[in-house]
């Protein structure tokens, strides 16, 4: 394979940070919220505080929300750009965002108590999430949520990359308990009308 063949398809793969690097500094990001949404406002209002991580941060409007209500927040990302465009967001919350591999990363935090899914999940490709269902298994504490926005549907175009029912419950039913499930009626247009607000459990370790 030449070497522009083996450029154009780094860049054309969202598992690497080329891809995201390249878009936010282009500032193709449909993606990016401009703010909190309203079920995350929602939950923070009816949640007492723990600790946060928040995956594939990107642009990390949330982190201010979360502090703001009391939680210790860890945000992570390894797309420098976005980093770099978080930090000048954030202001002095911007010390909550880390640039680095959310699969590799030596989180100091054995557990977290939450952590917030929002655009990361489908971000990557198919092949990436039992990994992803492991590393929230290892970082999630025993009775401990993954929360946020999951994308079901179908996508013609990939990336984002579209959960099926059956998927989430291959991904997810081992060691997590999905108790909430709900439309989202705020998504932006490349999202609309795929999105789902749900909180899966984690099952708390089994005595045998």
């Amino acid at each position: 394979m030449e070497l522009g063949m083996i450029r154009q398809s780094m860049e054309s793969d969202s598992s690497k940070q080329n891809f995201w690097d390249g878009r936010y500094a282009a500032e193709k990001i449909p993606w990016d919220f401009h703010g909190v949404p309203e079920k995350v406002k929602a939950y923070l209002e009816h949640t007492q505080p723990g600790r946060v991580l928040i995956p594939g941060c990107g642009s990390a409007y949330e982190v201010a929300a979360f502090h703001a209500a009391g939680w210790t927040v860890t945000a992570i990302d390894f797309s420098q750009v976005a980093v770099d465009r978080a930090k000048r967001i954030l202001g002095p919350l911007g010390n909550f965002v880390i640039l680095g591999d959310f699969f590799r990363h030596p989180f100091d935090e054995l557990f977290f108590d939450v952590v917030y899914e929002r655009t990361f999940l489908c971000a990557l490709p198919p092949p990436m999430w039992p990994a992803y269902a492991v590393r929230m298994h290892k970082l999630i504490r025993p009775g401990g949520r993954l929360i946020g926005f999951f994308f079901y549907g179908d996508e013609p175009e990939p990336p984002p990359y579209p959960l099926i029912e059956s998927q989430a419950i291959q991904l997810f039913e081992h060691d997590f308990i999905r108790t909430r499930d709900e439309p989202v009626f705020d998504s932006l247009p490349v999202f609309a009308g795929k999105e789902r607000w749900q909180e899966w459990s984690h099952r708390p370790a089994s005595s045998d």
